[in-house]
């Protein structure tokens, strides 16, 4: 039986008992699909109870979506919620704003969506009933919704027509909804988004049905290749999964495709990452997304070559990505402009990664994010995970303040007070980032999701993906319950504890993750150290017949590591950078003694450091005390060239700090990358 009421204007339909069983999936449901390993476990069935990602999300909780829901409601200041009153009629006016609005205000709301998930807190449900019945009435007939055209076409002349809105983020906005009126079907149980979403993707269907191949070519920032695919898996119309399938088979088939975009050559005949960061890690995941249903072995050959590219060529050492403001494309090899492209907020050349002017958008970072959670999917393999993992601890949750409510558009490896350019981005945390505040929502509701990506499932067993205090409760595909509470303070201590409340009575498999940058690992159950060999990079399988009670502890060696870069990344030739566990770490001005710079510093690898705790903001992390030489002050001044001369170090000691943290104390120098002295 289902129950309905109305609020503002739109029926709310509550699922019945076999749907509300259907609809406990993650943020992807691939529980059908079927060239999948792994499987999401439900939004529900993970829950934070302390801990680093705990604190992160009772921060994205209490500070960081409050004052994301009222800033995307202040008018004068994004205009962003405005935008879809006047489209729904509700007062005249013109759009305002980045005509990719309305998806930033789709991430907050998938954002809250996922909160509500796990807290059930009605205060949320009733902000998202809100949104839905305005966006619901600024819907066109048809299903089109795209404030920048309704407005034109309610109140105004629409100007020049199809072509534009191509490249206006029509699709990107439209992509954002879909996939958050999934992400909230199945945390609320309720299909009033879903019907707008459906009515969206029946839009996109019929125009592309119809569409001349210009028109049918690459929308910029193809979010909705995601967007169609997870459409396809939540209400199995299969003209959604023809359509996710057309969409890459059209790609790179006009005369206008451009590298930026990732359109100037079919997809399946691309084998490196190239063109504008965002929109190359959104097409990938997308194309893992169609994959995961179709099987075309040419998709996941073609991802694999460029995920090695990325991860082997053209990745920072904090998994950040997009390296250039401004280049030119890497395929350029004359003078002809149609072959030699210029690209914006791009990969770049191999090994082409500088520190001050990389631009690592963390929209970039959050897209290499949400391809490799689809690859680790596909494939089971840990490599992907620590992928994930990198971004995660390090250039996403770089993007935002320790506060919650200040966040970086771009992520740089070192922040000087001399640099003789001007930065197009500065290096300071802002609450809105007036040229581009599309990062802002995104890290929004990506730290509210973390929990979602901890679990997997498969036919084997239970996969443990990422490390913090939780509480699982879930079940096998064969019904049988599987309950877990985790215990750890990681990523600041080795130590992370499982305790089995349920667990099925057969054999069951474990396994866990064993990140790459960990050489030694120790397993014990119930106290006993178990006999088996664990390989970095991979998952420990453990298997055996559990019982109620049982004892997983896991303990992950976190020496701290000096580490290089391949000689082809000319930017940080005879420099280290210094990391521990997962964490990459950095030096900041404000820890050093009066009168030095961050480029006075040189490390030495002979010398001990020592974790200690420190706190930023209200937050305490795990810092590196250690001795470090001092170059002495040097005037360059005119100087480009001059001779070496041996100079006597000045000895002392600082204080390293997370690389995530920086930019939290004030307006200060950062530096990742450290010349050093091996003796």
């Amino acid at each position: 039986m289902n129950l309905k009421y109305v609020i503002a204007g739109i029926g709310i339909s509550f699922c019945s008992s076999h749907e509300a069983m259907a609809q406990q999936k993650g943020l992807m449901d691939n529980s059908q699909s079927p060239y999948v390993k792994l499987r999401s476990v439900g939004l529900q069935e993970v829950t934070w109870t302390g801990g680093f990602w705990g604190e992160k999300f009772k921060m994205s909780q209490e500070k960081t979506v409050p004052f994301m829901w009222d800033l995307y409601h202040d008018a004068e200041t994004t205009h962003a919620v405005r935008n879809f009153e006047i489209a729904a009629g509700l007062m005249k006016g013109e759009f305002d704003g980045p005509s990719f609005h309305d998806g930033d205000f789709y991430k907050i709301f998938e954002g809250m969506a996922a909160l509500y998930a796990e807290t059930q807190d009605p205060a949320l449900d009733r902000q998202m009933d809100e949104a839905i019945a305005l966006i619901a009435q600024a819907q066109r007939e048809d299903g089109y919704l795209h404030t920048p055209v309704l407005i034109e076409e309610r109140w105004g002349t629409l100007g020049e027509e199809e072509l534009q809105k191509q490249l206006g983020f029509e699709k990107y906005n439209m992509g954002h909804l879909m996939t958050a009126a999934c992400v909230h079907y199945r945390a609320t149980g309720k299909d009033n988004f879903l019907q707008v979403a459906k009515g969206v993707a029946n839009f996109l269907y019929d125009f592309y049905q119809k569409a001349s191949p210009q028109l049918a070519r690459n929308a910029i920032c193809p979010s909705h290749y995601m967007g169609m695919v997870e459409m396809y898996r939540t209400t199995r119309d299969p003209r959604y999964l023809e359509l996710a399938k057309n969409l890459i088979d059209i790609r790179g088939k006009t005369d206008d495709g451009t590298d930026d975009n990732q359109d100037r050559v079919p997809f399946r005949a691309q084998t490196e990452a190239m063109g504008h960061a965002v929109r190359a890690n959104y097409l990938y995941a997308g194309v893992a997304d169609l994959y995961a249903e179709t099987g075309e072995a040419k998709l996941l050959e073609n991802l694999e070559s460029i995920w090695e590219d990325v991860v082997y060529r053209k990745m920072y050492i904090t998994g950040g990505c997009g390296a250039l403001y401004d280049g030119v494309s890497p395929n350029g090899t004359s003078y002809n402009p149609t072959v030699v492209q210029k690209i914006h907020q791009a990969y770049g050349k191999p090994y082409q990664l500088p520190n001050a002017a990389a631009h690592n958008e963390t929209c970039a970072n959050i897209g290499n994010v949400l391809w490799n959670w689809r690859m680790l999917q596909v494939t089971g393999d840990a490599k992907y995970a620590d992928v994930m993992e990198l971004n995660l601890y390090n250039s996403i949750l770089s993007g935002i303040g320790m506060n919650g409510t200040e966040f970086f558009y771009t992520n740089p490896l070192s922040a000087k007070d001399d640099l003789h350019y001007t930065l197009r981005w500065p290096n300071v945390r802002e609450g809105y980032i007036s040229i581009s505040n599309c990062c802002a929502p995104n890290v929004t509701r990506t730290l509210a999701e973390v929990a979602n990506y901890a679990y997997s499932l498969s036919e084997k067993g239970l996969y443990i993906n990422l490390y913090g205090s939780n509480k699982l409760k879930t079940a096998n595909s064969k019904g049988e319950k599987i309950e877990i509470q985790q215990r750890t303070s990681y990523p600041w201590d080795e130590k992370i504890t499982l305790d089995l409340l349920k667990i099925p009575s057969d054999n069951f498999n474990l396994f866990l993750r064993i990140p790459g940058w960990c050489d030694q690992s120790v397993l014990k159950v119930n106290g006993e150290e178990a006999p088996l060999q664990f390989k970095s990079g991979e998952y420990a399988q453990v298997a055996r017949k559990w019982k109620q009670g049982d004892q997983v502890e896991l303990t992950l060696k976190m020496p701290i590591k000096f580490l290089e870069a391949n000689p082809l990344v000319e930017a940080t030739r005879g420099q280290v950078a210094v990391k521990r566990g997962p964490l990459v770490y950095c030096v900041e001005s404000m820890d050093l003694p009066a009168g030095k710079t961050v480029d006075d510093v040189v490390i030495s690898l002979k010398e001990d450091w020592t974790p200690e705790p420190f706190e930023i903001g209200q937050s305490t992390l795990i810092s590196l005390k250690g001795n470090v030489y001092f170059q002495q002050e040097d005037n360059w001044e005119q100087t480009l060239y001059r001779a070496v001369n041996p100079q006597e170090y000045d000895q002392g000691t600082i204080r390293l700090v997370p690389y995530y943290s920086w930019a939290n104390r004030g307006k200060g120098e950062m530096l990742v990358w450290m010349p050093f002295e091996r003796n």
